[in-house]
């Protein structure tokens, strides 16, 4: 559903659950996610994003400005960098002080390969059990194109620009390769699989088409 708040018409998406209160954030990608109690009425979740549109209304406009710092690059103590989906100042990730550009860049992207072996592997812990699936290993990699593989020996590798996405979309990926231990293809079969592990799968999809261009250096 959307809803306009002064400047901003903003996507919320809702995930309902056994849940006994509702609770809102606001996401990298400038969307509203709800967690609603089941059977929650579309006018209770749309009064209650109303109800704080002030306060989202300047963390959008405050998105907006982290965008911009970061098409620009600042690499300096104020420079805005995703880690997990949300916008940190320089600073808050790494150490700077002292640093020249150079080494603040290199600083910065062993940080998100650090972060992302982290979570990658909490993460592996949470699916492989849960979809009785076994990696051989898995790695940490820079890539262009691609967000993860799975090679035919079962070894997984990741790429290290996921460690700026939220951890849901990090889930994504890793549930599409442990997929891929089933079903080497993206045929039927292996589709199937991925929804039955994550039925809104092709949300995380479209958040990597539409912002993936964001998550760089």
């Amino acid at each position: 559903m959307k809803v306009q708040i002064e400047d901003y018409e903003i996507e919320v998406h809702v995930q309902y659950g056994q849940r006994k209160k509702l609770a809102m954030q606001l996401e990298a990608n400038g969307h509203v996610t709800v967690k609603a109690p089941n059977g929650t009425s579309d006018e209770a979740i749309l009064g209650a994003v109303r109800q704080h549109g002030k306060q989202i209304a300047k963390q959008l406009a405050a998105i907006d400005r982290a965008k911009e710092d970061h098409r620009i690059r600042e690499y300096e103590d104020e420079g805005k960098f995703l880690h997990l989906g949300k916008y940190y100042a320089l600073h808050e990730l790494i150490e700077t002080d002292g640093r020249t550009e150079d080494e603040l860049r290199l600083q910065l992207k062993k940080f998100y390969f650090a972060s992302c072996k982290t979570v990658i592997a909490e993460r592996l812990k949470v699916y492989q059990p849960r979809m009785k699936a076994k990696a051989k290993s898995f790695d940490i990699v820079e890539s262009i194109t691609k967000w993860g593989s799975c090679s035919s020996d079962k070894k997984l590798t990741f790429n290290y620009r996921l460690a700026m996405a939220p951890v849901d979309v990090i889930d994504y990926v890793v549930v599409h390769e442990l997929c891929h231990l089933f079903h080497m293809n993206h045929d039927r079969s292996f589709w199937r699989l991925v929804g039955s592990v994550m039925p809104d799968y092709k949300e995380k999809e479209a958040f990597l088409a539409r912002y993936g261009g964001q998550m760089t250096l």
